[in-house]
């Protein structure tokens, strides 16, 4: 190797084009559901023909439907947030640590949903979907969605399934966006919410993140303008989709979290210097990437990324974002990461100081954990040590 060398491939083996699911693909705990509607209309401009929504359940609806618990995912979860089964195959889930029988979130106790988003790569409509109208694959075409666009998809879920009126709605990330938008858009279907590491409204730096992002996705040559399906296998946009993911990564951790694992240390050896050589950290981050392309879609990745820039719930609502966190009256649990330096902690303190101006109920809550704005994955016990008692506390408000 010389002076420049060679960067290394991205993961070994070919890579799929997309890793989103496809109707030849197994289900899973899958279920689908299509909204009854002819269009769908978009906040932003356009509509969609037919909307389908991928989701999971976990325990049994009552009677009256007053123990239904939403759990809302993040930029690159899906529906399936917990195992059902217990087959030693199945995927735990992304919050598995918190939902089942007699954890947190008590699937004895509570009916659970969890839907993938609108415009989302696993089951739900999204770019990779087939457009009804062309019967083709949408790809560049597929409008710009918002997280109003996907609670009202949610929305529709839940009367399917019969519930009108949420016992919480939980999330975290992006999952409390969409949970802070149930609460202002359907303030009669929820009885409590819990928007965790989250914000009212994306900031300047939180948008310059995930213009970087979706920048590295379109300079791709193999993007392809957002028309890439047809391509062969190991074709597809690859690079930029992993880049993205490896840049959003850095964000979610900490600098102790990442020298206290990783430090100097190097996969090649470092007797000759060469461009492309590679400290852990940077195997690390190839690792993180290949591991999304090889189950995420690079045009749903696009718009999700930009649905997060686009939330403030202030937007057209008398007030603005203080107005509307003014309206919430159901009660509300707030958690912060104290490490967290994409969605700081005052993110949360001006959702919960906006509850409490208009009169309303927070609590909140600060995770102590070293991983920054992924504790709100890994920290899962201190989640569940104040989530228990408020659904309590909710629940028995209502008998």
């Amino acid at each position: 190797m010389n002076g420049m060398g060679e960067r290394p491939a991205l993961g070994a083996g070919v890579l799929p084009v997309t890793g989103a699911w496809q109707p030849d693909d197994p289900a899973g705990d899958r279920r689908f559901f299509t909204l009854p509607t002819v269009h769908f209309a978009l906040e932003g401009g356009g509509r969609l023909r037919e909307v389908t929504i991928a989701y999971e359940t976990w325990g049994t609806l009552a009677a009256d439907g007053s123990n239904a618990i939403l759990v809302c995912h993040a930029l690159t979860g899906d529906a399936h947030a917990a195992a059902r089964t217990g087959r030693a195959s199945e995927a735990p889930g992304w919050w598995g640590d918190l939902i089942g029988p007699g954890r947190a979130v008590d699937t004895d106790r509570f009916f659970v949903v969890c839907a993938n988003i609108l415009g989302g790569c696993q089951g739900t409509t999204g770019p990779a979907s087939i457009d009804p109208v062309t019967q083709r694959i949408y790809g560049s075409t597929f409008p710009i969605v918002s997280i109003r666009d996907m609670v009202r998809a949610q929305a529709g879920l839940a009367d399917h399934l019969g519930v009108a009126r949420w016992l919480s709605v939980i999330g975290g990330s992006m999952g409390g966006q969409q949970v802070l938008e149930w609460a202002v858009m359907y303030p009669d279907r929820v009885r409590s919410i819990v928007p965790i590491a989250t914000s009212a409204a994306a900031t300047a730096q939180q948008i310059a993140y995930s213009t970087v992002q979706r920048f590295a996705i379109a300079l791709d040559p193999k993007w392809r303008g957002g028309d890439y399906y047809d391509a062969k296998p190991g074709d597809g946009p690859h690079l930029g989709l992993a880049l993205a993911r490896q840049i959003a990564h850095i964000t979610y951790r900490t600098d102790p979290v990442f020298e206290e694992r990783f430090g100097l240390g190097s996969v090649d050896p470092l007797d000759a210097f060469t461009l492309w050589q590679r400290f852990d950290v940077e195997s690390y981050l190839d690792y993180q990437g290949t591991k999304l392309v090889s189950r995420f879609d690079a045009n749903s990745y696009l718009r999700i990324c930009k649905a997060m820039d686009l939330h403030d719930i202030g937007r057209r609502r008398p007030g603005g974002v203080e107005g509307a966190l003014g309206r919430i009256a159901v009660p509300v649990l707030t958690m912060s990461v104290d490490t967290d330096a994409l969605f700081r902690p005052d993110q949360q303190a001006r959702i919960r100081d906006g509850v409490r101006a208009g009169g309303g109920r927070c609590e909140h809550v600060t995770i102590e954990s070293p991983d920054g704005h992924d504790a709100f994955l890994l920290a899962t016990d201190q989640i569940g040590a104040s989530l228990t008692p408020f659904l309590d506390e909710v629940e028995k408000d209502h008998d």
